[in-house]
């Protein structure tokens, strides 16, 4: 995690908030290429971006993954798994390169999955959400972006009132 840090900051800024790590659960699709036991963090980096990134995003994430793994510090095939993503004040829309009925295809072969919703004032899953992001944990995280973000939108004049 560290290192995916150190790599990430130069171009997405400091880190700004982080998550208590929780396990993560794949039903055994991860084991053969990361090994078992696996945790997740989830790491809010620099300032607020358009989310029209997301696709570029994940290709540099994919990339930033190969040059860890081609390091040879460990056993498995993908030591580490970066997954880029967005916070909006309605949901956690997340990238990917598996394509399932749920996922919009944005481009070179990237997807865009809604993981969480913003709902009756908490954060709800969806049937398709890894079952680490229907944790407390990720549920405080998102409540505290959210708070974060509504701060900034309020003192930038983006945020719309209801009179």
């Amino acid at each position: 995690m560290d290192w995916a840090i150190e790599r990430i900051s130069p171009y997405w800024g400091p880190v700004t908030a982080t998550s208590d790590s929780v396990p993560f659960e794949a039903g055994g699709f991860y084991d053969a290429s990361m090994g078992v036991g696996l945790t997740k963090t989830l790491i809010a980096f620099g300032d607020y971006q358009d989310p029209g990134g997301l696709a570029d995003w994940k290709v540099q994430t994919n990339l930033w993954e190969s040059d860890y793994a081609a390091l040879g510090r460990h056993d498995e095939t993908r030591p580490i798994n970066l997954d880029a993503g967005y916070f909006s004040q309605a949901k956690l829309v997340l990238a990917t390169i598996k394509d399932r009925d749920h996922r919009i295809y944005l481009r070179d072969g990237i997807f865009a999955e809604v993981t969480l919703n913003y709902v009756g004032k908490r954060w709800v899953h969806h049937r398709w959400s890894y079952p680490s992001y229907r944790t407390t944990e990720v549920a405080t995280f998102a409540l505290r972006l959210r708070a974060d973000l509504r701060q900034h939108l309020e003192a930038t004049g983006q945020i719309r009132r209801v009179v």
